[in-house]
């Protein structure tokens, strides 16, 4: 084996015999122009985020079970990459029957209500149990805990999309919540490049701000305001409960994620979204806020 020593950098033979290749320096003054501050691809999360938005859109005011079918298979996807990141630490999910809960309980959630989508989760849990018996005995315990777990994240909190959906203006409903998220999201990220200087969880994620955080209260709030306004014909201080609420309950799914992430030592859930990670990373923010989004709407809010 040779040593070229610690000084001694490789010598570009296509070239100048005198210049010294610099690619990696190259690519990461390259993708540092391309990421910006975040550390994303902001180009592709763009991209990404506004085909997302058109499935959303289209789904949703075109034919309400096609929302239900999205939801289904977001679910279901998300349920993947959580177990595939527990596996890497030997945590074996019951797969089987956590991915059919993510389809059922998203359907029930929409054909019955919360009733019939408590009864799914209840048989979900019963299925996880049952399923892992016929595995080796050791780690039930840890594997039943872990799929129990998966499935409440997921397709339980997942479920309150098709639950907000249901009413006459449902699709109007699940947009507000969304944009809610969205605008969280979004004020956070932006007063947190721009002004972030005081980290609020740097052992759980060194990227949140105070500073950011404020900026996510003051959008979610104008957001939630301007939606329970304008399209659920509703009383302002609702889309100021909604806002702040449904930010509150981002942030936390946001830190949580980050948290199972620290834990098993990944950066993101998976790759399947350019810029974004996994499907996972997009949507953990949305799960908590889905069931708060429900609670608020439905106490605040009548039908239309």
């Amino acid at each position: 084996m040779t040593d070229n020593g610690p000084d001694v950098a490789p010598v570009d033979h296509t070239g100048d015999p005198g210049q010294r290749t610099d690619e990696p320096a190259r690519r990461k003054r390259r993708n540092a122009g391309r990421h910006g501050r975040a550390g994303r691809d902001l180009r592709a999360a763009t991209a990404v985020g506004a085909v997302l938005a058109v499935l959303v859109g289209a789904s949703l005011f075109v034919w309400k079970p096609a929302f239900v079918g999205l939801v289904a298979v977001a679910a279901t996807v998300a349920v993947w990459e959580l177990s595939h990141a527990l596996g890497q630490r030997g945590i074996r999910v019951p797969l089987v029957p956590v991915l059919l809960a993510a389809v059922l309980m998203s359907v029930t959630a929409y054909t019955g209500g919360p009733d019939t989508l408590m009864v799914a989760f209840g048989l979900a849990v019963v299925a996880v149990l049952i399923w892992r018996l016929g595995d080796r005995q050791i780690g039930y315990a840890r594997d039943v805990t872990a799929g129990i777990f998966v499935t409440m994240y997921v397709p339980l909190l997942a479920a309150f999309a098709a639950i907000l959906l249901r009413p006459d203006d449902g699709p109007w409903r699940v947009l507000v919540v969304i944009a809610v998220v969205v605008a969280s999201d979004t004020g956070g990220f932006v007063a947190g490049v721009l002004a972030g200087k005081h980290p609020m969880a740097p052992s759980v994620s060194p990227n949140k701000s105070w500073e950011g955080f404020a900026g996510s209260v003051i959008l979610a709030s104008l957001v939630g305001m301007a939606g329970v306004v304008l399209l659920l014909d509703g009383d302002w201080y609702a889309g100021l409960v909604l806002g702040i609420a449904g930010m509150l309950a981002a942030t936390l799914g946001d830190l949580g994620e980050s948290l199972i992430k620290r834990d098993l030592g990944i950066k993101d859930m998976s790759t399947l979204l350019p810029g974004h990670g996994g499907l996972m990373d997009r949507v953990d923010s949305l799960l908590t806020a889905l069931p708060v989004g429900w609670v608020v709407l439905t106490a605040m809010v009548e039908v239309a």
